[in-house]
């Protein structure tokens, strides 16, 4: 609901009213008048913390609609006709008092409060609204005119609503200032169109996530092995083999319930029925253990599979929750204490009060597993090959490979041990299991392991 794309929120720095001052004397058509604010300034100043820690910060870019409070829009509702802005926006109809006409305009999706931009079929939006994301595209890669002071890339928000060349022109520009800065789009579907080098980098992918549910969480709608496999070969094979590598692989995100809660929820589809207020049957009730064990599966495939893993905030302490707004609710933290949580998002649903705990155990394995990733090239750059795929014991089993580096990834989902016997090709010889400690020699031109009912192994070059 952007108010301004010029300034951090004034409510977020030391000195609000200062803040509100700078703002007030500002033009904000104008970049020759835009200032910083505290509000600003702590947010610079984290991004350059993060960049001493080895840190990229991306940030979201909302272009397709704004806010009422955006200072064009209010513009055109106080002025109408008469407004410098009166184009920048879709406009159904103006006050007339002498006919009885109110004022109305174009929101997204039919939200009021979400007025869009007008689109162009040249240059994707028309000039107005176009130059001023320019303007603060520039402002916020590099705000003292040094990228390296700058954020590191863009998260664009229903980019497929504006045309695309726009987005080849925005391109441009990014890579101008930054040619390493990511570009990434909330695109739900097949996203090749905007996959040819000339738009985004990458995509949110979402087709991954679907597919994740069905195979480690639906129970009377998953998927078999095989049938896992080959939805994964199929997003693999509708991108450039480098784009594979850059999609960015989230199964929870601020539009969808939590990965916890859609464990306690499974058989449905994804993204759809995620709430108490669309499903009577939808519990919003803390995980159990053994969901919270379904969970490390998921979090496993995700870190070892082909591309850029995204843990959506809080999934690592154990927080849990339906659609908006329960999957926004503030961070867990460690050091703090929480009251139990009791409420739910309709009025005629019962719940049982659930202790809000960070959760420790968790929070570790997500560590280790991040840390394997990010110290294991073949994690991180390696081919994918798949070396069981077997539907009666509901077990998978791949490999990835970097020069000397391979990993092997197994799960099962049976509910029986699964003995496992690859053939090997490769010149390694041990193996240690990252989730265990415990080491696996290869024998006789064979690598054979076992894996426990419900639960994954995790194999890598025992150096």
């Amino acid at each position: 609901n952007t108010a301004t794309y010029i300034h951090v929120d004034h409510n977020f720095g030391p000195d609000p009213e200062g803040d509100l001052k700078i703002m007030a004397e500002e033009n904000p058509a104008d970049p020759s008048t835009w200032k910083w604010t505290s509000a600003d300034s702590i947010f610079l100043r984290f991004i350059r913390d993060a960049h001493k820690l080895g840190m990229k910060v991306i940030i979201d870019g909302v272009f397709n609609h704004v806010g009422t409070d955006f200072w064009a829009f209010k513009d055109v509702v106080r002025n109408q006709q008469k407004s410098k802005y009166r184009n920048w926006f879709v406009i159904n109809s103006w006050n007339d008092p002498s006919t009885g006409e109110k004022f109305d305009y174009a929101g997204w999706w039919g939200i009021k409060s979400l007025p869009v931009f007008r689109k162009d079929s040249v240059t994707g939006l028309v000039h107005g609204p176009r130059e001023h994301i320019f303007a603060i595209t520039k402002r916020w890669m590099e705000p003292d005119g040094n990228p390296h002071d700058g954020i590191d890339g863009w998260r664009l928000d229903v980019p497929n609503e504006i045309p695309h060349p726009f987005w080849k022109d925005w391109r441009k520009l990014v890579k101008g200032i930054n040619p390493q800065a990511y570009i990434v789009g909330e695109i739900w579907g097949d996203a090749s169109p905007w996959l040819k080098g000339d738009e985004f980098d990458g995509v949110m992918n979402y087709s991954l996530a679907k597919a994740m549910v069905h195979f480690f969480i639906d129970k009377k709608l998953g998927i078999s092995p095989t049938e896992f496999e080959s939805d994964l070969r199929t997003i693999r094979k509708s991108y450039p083999e480098d784009i594979d590598y850059v999609l960015q692989n989230l199964i929870d995100s601020h539009d969808t319930d939590r990965l916890a809660s859609m464990i306690v929820n499974p058989d449905r589809p994804y993204d759809s029925g995620d709430s108490p207020r669309n499903n009577p049957n939808y519990s919003v009730r803390k995980p159990e253990p053994a969901e919270i064990k379904r969970q490390k599966l998921v979090v496993l495939f995700q870190m070892t599979y082909v591309g850029a893993p995204m843990i959506y905030y809080g999934d690592e302490a154990g927080m849990w929750g339906a659609d908006d707004p329960d999957d926004r609710k503030p961070m867990l933290w460690a050091d703090l204490k929480y009251e139990d949580e009791k409420s739910c998002p309709v009025t005629n649903c019962t719940r049982p009060d659930d202790k809000n705990v960070f959760n420790k155990n968790l929070f570790d394995y997500y560590s280790k597993l991040i840390h394997e990733r990010l110290s294991n090239d073949a994690l991180m750059l390696g081919t994918y090959k798949t070396l069981v795929a077997d539907d009666s014991k509901r077990i998978l089993v791949f490999e990835r490979r970097y020069k000397e580096s391979i990993a092997i990834v197994g799960f099962n989902l049976g509910i029986n041990e699964g003995r496992v016997s690859i053939p090997v090709d490769f010149p390694v010889r041990n193996f240690k299991d990252v989730l265990t400690g415990r080491t696996f020699k290869v024998e006789n031109n064979f690598l054979k392991f076992e894996i426990d009912p419900g639960w994954g192994i995790l194999l890598v070059n025992n150096k």
